[in-house]
């Protein structure tokens, strides 16, 4: 069972149909899991962007305009979450769906995610159907 929670209930299509291939923007530090999400998103036919850290990431959401990020939370500099907060402050990239890549799994965890501004959250280690389905699932919900 995916580990993303939507903010919203509203209506989506199964995570296992394929929406429209997307322009996704993942931003993370880490080497082998910035490897193995580019390879996951790539084996589905998405478009990727990366960024090593929160300020690249921020540049390239502003200037590429992805339909998604994946945004790892703990970031050398500016943490994931601050990133986000800017994100979603800024009139250029706020409509776009933000899923936190995370390791973080404590009780108020969650609730830190979303008070930044984070659409859902998919939990570290990645599974990659898990992984997948959870994209597709953020993908179709903004969509609709």
């Amino acid at each position: 069972m995916p580990t993303l929670r939507l903010k919203s209930d509203g209506p989506c299509r199964a995570a296992t149909q394929s929406p429209e291939m997307s322009k996704v923007l993942v931003v993370e530090d880490n080497v082998a899991n910035m490897k193995l999400a580019t390879f996951l998103l790539q084996s589905v036919g998405h478009t990727v962007l990366a960024a090593r850290d929160a300020e690249a990431g921020l540049t390239v959401a502003r200037d590429e305009q992805p339909d998604l990020i994946l945004m790892d939370i703990q970031l050398p500099g500016m943490d994931g979450l601050a990133a986000t907060v800017q994100l979603k402050k800024d009139d250029a990239t706020r409509d776009i769906p933000v899923i936190a890549l995370t390791a973080l799994a404590m009780k108020g965890d969650e609730e830190r995610i979303r008070a930044a501004g984070c659409d859902g959250y998919i939990a570290k280690p990645m599974r990659y159907k898990e992984f997948l389905a959870s994209i597709a699932a953020q993908l179709t919900h903004s969509r609709a």
